[in-house]
């Protein structure tokens, strides 16, 4: 974990001292998922669902043609299809389709035949692996400006997951979260989130670190804090922080 996550952590962890006047025995905590009050959860929902709507719509809007040249661009590459599903978990346990730009060659070859050993144990433990081979050379622009994450706006759009949100993941990843796993499902899954803002792969499941920061996002989710997790991912995409 980065230190600037890691100071990010400890900031956010000491918001009760922050927000208490002991004079007054008056507390204004970030967490509200504590027993303080389910009106404040419903307002939260609310106000965020509607950012997720007109956030995804007003994107869809702006960048439709550079996602259509983009879809394009692929297209011309290798004549397959610009544009993948995957399917993933999503609130609830729910399985979605999440919509993104294809990166990766059209029908590449098993990964037993083109990995290292070492890269398909990264993949067993990470699902992600570095200098992937399969990777073609505008999808590694793609990834590196996160701009084959762009078709998911859709799938905001339609409620299958938020702007700001843990990261959807496989089946096969909830194990990582043990006695968290309907926690973790308990929210929809993000474009971006907390993980992915401040640390993205550069803090893994085989650490711990990526739980972590997923579940501290869950367990402090406020409108603040998606704030400060939407600038912070503009930032990060710009400097490409993290970025494979």
């Amino acid at each position: 974990m980065s230190v600037e996550a890691v100071k990010e952590v400890n900031n956010l962890n000491n918001i009760d001292n922050i927000y208490t006047d002991n004079n007054m025995n008056i507390a204004l905590p970030e967490n509200i998922y504590d027993n303080r009050g389910k009106i404040t959860k419903k307002i939260y929902r609310f106000f965020k669902r509607v950012f997720d709507i007109v956030g995804s719509l007003v994107g869809i809007i702006i960048l439709g043609i550079p996602m259509i040249i983009v879809a394009l661009l692929i297209f011309l590459q290798d004549g397959g299809c610009p544009v993948y599903s995957h399917t993933r978990l999503g609130k609830d346990g729910k399985p979605f389709e999440l919509l993104k730009f294809r990166s990766m060659a059209v029908d590449p070859e098993p990964l037993e035949e083109i990995l290292t050993e070492e890269q398909i144990e990264q993949y067993r433990k990470e699902y992600k692996i570095d200098n992937d081979p399969r990777i073609t050379p505008l999808g590694n622009i793609l990834r590196k400006t996160s701009i084959d994450e762009l078709p998911q706006m859709f799938n905001i759009l339609k409620g299958d997951m938020s702007v700001i949100g843990p990261r959807p993941i496989v089946e096969d990843e909830i194990e990582y979260y043990g006695k968290d796993k309907e926690r973790f499902l308990s929210v929809q899954p993000g474009l971006t989130g907390y993980w992915q803002a401040y640390a993205r792969n550069n803090a893994g499941y085989e650490s711990g670190q990526r739980q972590q920061m997923e579940m501290y996002y869950i367990n402090n989710q406020s409108l603040w804090l998606d704030i400060k997790i939407f600038f912070k991912t503009i930032v990060s995409v710009i400097r490409k922080d993290g970025a494979q």
